[in-house]
Formats: C-alpha cells, sequence, structure tokens
C-alpha cells in the first residue's frame, strides 16, 4: 500500500510511506499517531509546507524540461554502452543481471537478442557477430526456465525469485511477466530449436489459455500468491505428499518406469533437504540433458517419461485449493499477451496460439472500445477509467504481431485508429514524446513522461517502435516522426542511463535502421500455405504480413495489389524493390532475411 498526504487545496504531497501499522511496530509509528502528527504539522507549518511544495513543483518543472527534444544527430553509441554496462552485470553463474531479488527483466533480455541479431552478419562466423550478448539471454532464460520461478506443474513465470538462484520465488503470477516472457522463449526456440525453450513457451500459453482467459476472451490480470492464508502453499510438497503421489504414478502408468522416477526425484531436488519451509518447491537442480547422459537412457525417451510425470503430478495438485485470480482485464496487459500468443502461434506451429490471441483482441474492441475512445480495463460486466498510455502503445504493438500472424481487415483498421487516438491524445506536441494520462484526464501536479523500463517495458519506448513499424506498414509518414520526436526527447534520459531504457534502445535501432517489409499476396490455392512459410524463420527486423487476394485492401495498402497469381511485395522502409512472383523466390528472400531455419 502507498499512503500520501495531500494539501486540501492544491493536491501537493505533504508526507508519503507505505504501510503504516495500527499499533506501533517493528519501529514504525502507529496510523493514528502518524494521523495526528500530519494534523499537527498543517495546523502550525503551512508556511514550511507551502515552501516544499514549490521547490517539489520546480523539481518536477526541471524533470519535464529535461524532456525537451534533442538536436543532434542520433547514432548507436547508447547502443553499444547498454550492452557493455548488461554484460558488467551479467551473472554468468545463475544467469540474470543482480543479486537477490532477482527479477526476469524482459526488456534487457529482448535487447540483448535484438543486439546480437544487429551484429551478426554473414557468414554467421563473423568475428563482429556478438555471441556474448546472446548468451546473456539464452543463459538467463535456461536458468529461469530450469528454475523454481517457472511453475514446472502448470506452466507460467512467477513474479521474481526471492534468492539468486530462481529457486523461491515470490508465488504471484503476473500477466505483463509472462506476456513478453512467451515472445522470448518463442524466438530463442527459433533460433536455436532447444526443446527447454519449446516446452516452457508453450507450458505458459497453455495456462494462459487454461486459467488466465475469461470466456468471452480477454485475458485476466494475475494470480494471487497465496492460497489457504500461506504464500506457496498450493505449489509446495511434504514429503508424504510426494511420495505418495510418485508411487501411485509408477504403479497406475505402465509408460513411466521406477527409474524415471529416480531421475525425476534428481532433477527437482526430491533426494535432498526441503527448499521451503519442510517441504519441496520443484526447482531444476540437474538439466534433464545431464541426467539422460549420466543413466546412458534415451533423451527423448527419457524427455517423455519426465514430462508425464509432470503432468501426472498436475493433477494431484489440481485437486488442492486454488489461488485467487484477479478478474480484471486489462488492456494494456493483454496487448503484451496478445504480442506474445502471436509470436509463439508462429514459432511454435501452433495456431490456437493465435486464435486465442484474436479472441482477446476482439474482446477489447468490443468491450473496452467505445465511441473512438479506449477504456483501461474492464471487470464485472463493464468497462472503467479511461485508458493511459501504456493501454493504447502496447495494444498496437500486439495488433501487429497479430496482423502478422493472420491478416484481419478489422483488426488493421482498428490498428490505425487507436494510433491516431494516441498521437492526438497523449503526444507531448512541444517536447515530443507521450504523457502517461490523456490530455482530456484530471489535472494532476505533474504529467507523468516515463522513458525508463521498469516490470515492463516504458510506454513511450513501446509506442515509439509500434508507431515506426506501423508507419512503415501503412505508409503513414505522422507516426515515423512521432516515434522520431519521442526518442529525441527521450535522449538526455537514454544517454544518462542506457540500460534502464533498453526497450527504447531497441527503438532507436528500428529509427536509423528502417525495419524489411514483405507484404505477400497469394491466391485463394495458396493462401494457407504462403502464410505458414514465413513461421520457420526468426526474423527480428522483418515484418511479413500475408494478405489474400480476396481480402479487400484498406486504401493505405492501396499499391498491393493481388494478381492473377501469387505475388509478394518486399520493401526495406519505404523503399520497395522488385515483386517476388514464385514460392521459390519468397522462400529465398526470407532465407536472406533470417538468423535460423527450423528444419
Amino acid at each position: 500500500p502507498l499512503t500520501v498526504f495531500l494539501t486540501p487545496d492544491t493536491h501537493m504531497p505533504i508526507f508519503a510511506g507505505t504501510y503504516f501499522p495500527k499499533e506501533e511496530k517493528h519501529g514504525l509509528p502507529a496510523f493514528k499517531f502518524l494521523l495526528q502528527q500530519i494534523a499537527d504539522i498543517w495546523q502550525t507549518r503551512k508556511a514550511d509546507i507551502q515552501q516544499q511544495s514549490g521547490a517539489l513543483q520546480s523539481t518536477y518543472q526541471r524533470i519535464y524540461q529535461a524532456t525537451r527534444p534533442e538536436v543532434a544527430q542520433l547514432d548507436h553509441i547508447a547502443i553499444d554502452v547498454a550492452r557493455n554496462q548488461i554484460e558488467k552485470q551479467f551473472d554468468s553463474r545463475n544467469g540474470g543481471f543482480s543479486g537477490a531479488p532477482k527479477f526476469p527483466h524482459p526488456s534487457i533480455l529482448e535487447f540483448s537478442l535484438q543486439h546480437w541479431a544487429h551484429t551478426r552478419h554473414s557468414p554467421p562466423d563473423n568475428p563482429q557477430t556478438d555471441q556474448q550478448i546472446l548468451h546473456c539471454a539464452s543463459f538467463t532464460l535456461s536458468k529461469m526456465a530450469n528454475g523454481g520461478i517457472f511453475d514446472h506443474l502448470g506452466g507460467g513465470f512467477c513474479r521474481y525469485s526471492t534468492d539468486e538462484l530462481w529457486m523461491i520465488p515470490h508465488f504471484e503470477k503476473m500477466l505483463y511477466d509472462n506476456g513478453p516472457l512467451l515472445s522470448l522463449y518463442s524466438k530463442f526456440w527459433q533460433l536455436g530449436a532447444d526443446s527447454l525453450f519449446f516446452d516452457t513457451a508453450s507450458e505458459t500459453a497453455n495456462w494462459i489459455m487454461r486459467e488466465m482467459q475469461s470466456p468471452q476472451g480477454g485475458y485476466y490480470a494475475s494470480q494471487d500468491a497465496d492460497s489457504e492464508g500461506h504464500e506457496g502453499t498450493f505449489f509446495v510438497w511434504s514429503k508424504k505428499e510426494i511420495n505418495s503421489a510418485l508411487d501411485s504414478i509408477v504403479s497406475e502408468d505402465d509408460s513411466i518406469d521406477a527409474q524415471a522416477v529416480t531421475i525425476f526425484r534428481k532433477r527437482f531436488g526430491l533426494n535432498l533437504n526441503e527448499n521451503f519451509v519442510g517441504r519441496w518447491h520443484l526447482h531444476g537442480y540437474i538439466a534433464e540433458t545431464t541426467l539422460a547422459e549420466k543413466s546412458q537412457l534415451d533423451g527423448d525417451d527419457l524427455h517423455e517419461q519426465l514430462k508425464n510425470i509432470r503432468q501426472r503430478l498436475f493433477k494431484y495438485r489440481e485437486q488442492r485449493t486454488h489461488p485467487d485470480t484477479d478478474h480484471k482485464i486489462l488492456c494494456a496487459w493483454n496487448g503484451l499477451m496478445i504480442h506474445g500468443m502471436a509470436i509463439a502461434s508462429r514459432a511454435l506451429d501452433k495456431p490456437t496460439y493465435r486464435e486465442s490471441a484474436k479472441q482477446a483482441a476482439y474482446f477489447l474492441k468490443n468491450n473496452c472500445w467505445l465511441d473512438g475512445h479506449l477504456f483501461a480495463g474492464y471487470k464485472d460486466g463493464r468497462s472503467a477509467l479511461g485508458a493511459y498510455l501504456d493501454d493504447y502503445a502496447f495494444l498496437i504493438y500486439g495488433l501487429l504481431e497479430l496482423l502478422q500472424s493472420q491478416w484481419d481487415e478489422e483488426l488493421y483498421d482498428w490498428t490505425l485508429a487507436l494510433a491516431d487516438s494516441l498521437l492526438l491524445n497523449f503526444e507531448d506536441t512541444e517536447h515530443g514524446g507521450f504523457f502517461f494520462t490523456s490530455h482530456s484526464h484530471e489535472n494532476l501536479i505533474q504529467r507523468l513522461k516515463s522513458f525508463s523500463d521498469d516490470a515492463i517495458p516504458s510506454g513511450n519506448a513501446i509506442a515509439a517502435f509500434a508507431l515506426n513499424r506501423l508507419g512503415y506498414l501503412s505508409g503513414r509518414q505522422q507516426y515515423i516522426a512521432a516515434a522520431e520526436r519521442c526518442i529525441r526527447s527521450a535522449w538526455s534520459a537514454i544517454n544518462q542511463a542506457p540500460i534502464s531504457h533498453c526497450a527504447l534502445l531497441n527503438s532507436l535501432y528500428e529509427l536509423l535502421t528502417p525495419p524489411d517489409l514483405l507484404i505477400m499476396r497469394p491466391t485463394s490455392e495458396d493462401s494457407e500455405h504462403w502464410a505458414s512459410l514465413s513461421h520457420r524463420y526468426f526474423l527480428p527486423s522483418t515484418m511479413v504480413f500475408c494478405i489474400p487476394a480476396e481480402s479487400t485492401l484498406h486504401p493505405t495498402l492501396s499499391e498491393k495489389v493481388a494478381t492473377d497469381s501469387s505475388i509478394a511485395y518486399p520493401c526495406t522502409g519505404a523503399l520497395c524493390h522488385t515483386t517476388l512472383k514464385s514460392e521459390e523466390e519468397v522462400k529465398e528472400y526470407l532465407q536472406n532475411n533470417s538468423y535460423r531455419v527450423l528444419e
């Protein structure tokens, strides 16, 4: 909780803190005592409070003035500095970028992947290729996927790890963590075909569809850490519980033998001392591949047996009292999950994930987009609160990925409408960038315009990235110009702390080096096949849209006409190249733009 005392007239803060107990304890004053103290200060020291308010207002103004757009030429220097900061902070033993508590930091991981891709040239062994920064991301993701921060039975990631080993998490699961992580694991599966990444991504997406998607289509906000009055109770196992469950599995399932159960115990530390208050929380101590080699077993066969054991334990766990689910449907967090689901649907070849994302998108369009205005969330049958920057930015970001999974003219129209509304209602027309609140929002002591990443990427960063890409797709230069104004407004902040602005640095790179664009117009006979052509390729800097020939074309795409035979239009930024008129030419284009092909 946050406790803030404001002046009754100007609503300037007098004093702020977090939790204050009912009675004095742990060095904290009782809340009643605090109330009396604040009342006394207000009565006896109004002049001091007014002086403090004036100083605070001046500070806010200085912060805002620091966002004046830079006229200097934009360059890659901050990108290189951030890369070095990441390597310096990287935990080479456990993965991640800090000690305990340890957070996933998906913006840093995404930047690391993109930076590697931008430095990779042909041939693949070019010495300029930044393999170390790729290792920082892939090693971290593998440690997290093996660790207790991941739910090895139900799928999905918890909020953070309380230790540096990724072993014992804070057990709350947030939609906004799992959307970006789903995207990352799907991309790394495309990149390296590591089954750990495939399983982690698919089990996360399956959990989302099973437990976090409303019957109407929207995604719920979070699941609580507590059940039955205690944190983690739902997830952990006593000695009696785990032994009984594993014994039953061996006796009831002929496909699982006793040796596999013994290996399962070693993998998850069930042969060691309990790791959570006299109970076990599943944490991967030893990799599956290592156990297969030591046991001289076929890796694929062992993988299937261990997977079956996890699935059986999941069924046992389902009989417990579940943690509560927060059924709010928030536009911003849904945008991040739509983005992740769309990427996973292509990378993992799972059309059901695309359909899940599409259901969420249409739920938001039908319930949170009313009379040209977006609402931030939906609960108990109604939408509530005018939307914020993150709602618009993350939703556009997610819709752009969904359109690459399956073209939808109605969703494309909506994406353009959201972008127009974002510029109209949120852009700082004086300094560039976007305020967190709309121009019609109630007056605040200061309108927040933040550029740094937190648990989620910066709204300004995602707005710049999505607008830049949408500008090249639609040909609307105003989107690209707004993206550049945003980055120029953030330039001072970026250069002061590059690692804190990783999402903006990804946007910067695409501003300096425009993305490639391929618009395919297949005939009805080729439509399904051509739509799947790009799914095998990791294409970090290329957008691919498959618009069937029979689709009605939006005016912004009028030049990408269909013909009697399948055709594709390749572009780099605003510069378009010779059309591609055969499947072989399309494959060659995708191969040249990709960083790996899944066989």
